[in-house]
């Protein structure tokens, strides 16, 4: 068995990376990835979706050379709204354990989970890498296994991601397997300090960021808003209300219900944002409105306190990260 496995990030096409298996989950839905991947299986006459596993199950399909992938395997795991961090640590650990019996195979790729319909970005990559530690650490993994690759196709959150999988792994993010000295402790080291992912995540305080879920608002989130969030201790959460199916207000209510503090962008009067911070209101969460531009507030916001940005995120940055060390630390003082 190999005493090295590199655990990689990639900016690249999930359908497009050459490697022996992709590793996709099942969420009992197609969304996004999967659901291209099973289009372009069944494209090419394979018969995919009535083989898709139930949660707990798996199933490995070959190719045929209709993707780079010689072959994909998709995991079962629970409904969307339920695919939480320790599931996805549980993910991640299964996406090794069921290729055990896979001698030949050296490379396997597989994307990031939760970032695109609403959890923390980093929390949600640290759990799947946990996972994968997980299972290289008990030696549950094909026996030729060279090399994991993580496929992100956007440059933003690829460089995001490349920089969380340095901070918890060291010597050119390679995990040592089965070793001696040095590189056992580096993976020992590596899951120590991811021991408090997955159902340690649901303890940790929380910030749901309300705002439009558009391409134009995503550096205001990642570098506005959740930089000041991880500054602060917290996890940072908003809701893409457009992948799930069933009830998606439900989640919305308890991800709100269940935070610290919602800080809400009240840019453009986007309807779902301002009945969000309502929902907020009548929860009684602790709220932070944010505008670009005060001319922009509606209805009874305006005479609301908001941390006025004017467009820039770095402003942005600073503003909220000192309202959130504020309202912790009287939120802390009234709790002792």
């Amino acid at each position: 068995m190999n005493t090295n496995v590199s655990i990689v990030v990639e900016r690249d096409n999930a359908l497009e990376i050459a490697c022996d298996v992709l590793v996709l989950k099942h969420a009992q839905a197609l969304y996004g990835v999967d659901a291209a991947v099973v289009s372009s299986l069944e494209a090419a006459r394979l018969s995919v979706e009535p083989a898709l596993p139930k949660p707990g199950m798996f199933c490995l399909i070959p190719t045929g050379g209709a993707l780079a992938a010689k072959a994909v395997l998709f995991v079962g795991v629970p409904p969307l709204s339920q695919f939480d961090y320790a599931a996805i640590r549980e993910f991640g650990s299964r996406a090794l354990t069921s290729l055990s019996g896979a001698p030949a195979t050296k490379h396997i790729a597989l994307t990031v989970h939760g970032p695109n319909y609403g959890l923390d970005e980093s929390e949600s990559f640290r759990a799947e890498l946990a996972g994968l530690l997980d299972a290289l650490e008990r030696g549950d993994y094909p026996e030729g296994l060279q090399r994991i690759t993580v496929v992100e196709r956007d440059p933003g959150r690829a460089e995001r991601l490349k920089a969380v999988l340095d901070s918890a792994l060291s010597a050119g993010a390679y995990a040592g397997v089965r070793a001696r000295g040095s590189e056992a402790a580096a993976l020992s080291d590596a899951r120590r300090s991811l021991a408090d992912v997955g159902e340690g995540s649901r303890q940790k305080p929380r910030i749901f960021a309300a705002m439009p879920f558009a391409k134009e608002f995503d550096d205001r989130f990642h570098y506005g808003i959740q930089r000041a969030a991880e500054a602060c201790g917290f996890l940072c959460e908003r809701a893409d209300l457009t992948p799930f199916l069933g009830d998606v207000l439900t989640w919305v209510r308890d991800r709100i219900g269940s935070a610290s503090f919602v800080v809400a962008d009240l840019t453009t009067a986007n309807p779902n944002v301002y009945l969000e911070v309502g929902y907020a209101w009548g929860r009684s969460v602790a709220t932070v409105l944010l505008v670009s531009e005060a001319t922009e507030l509606k209805f009874d916001a305006r005479s609301q306190r908001c941390l006025v940005y004017e467009g820039s995120i770095r402003k942005l940055e600073e503003l909220l990260t000192a309202e959130l060390k504020a309202l912790a630390a009287r939120s802390s003082q009234t709790s002792g």
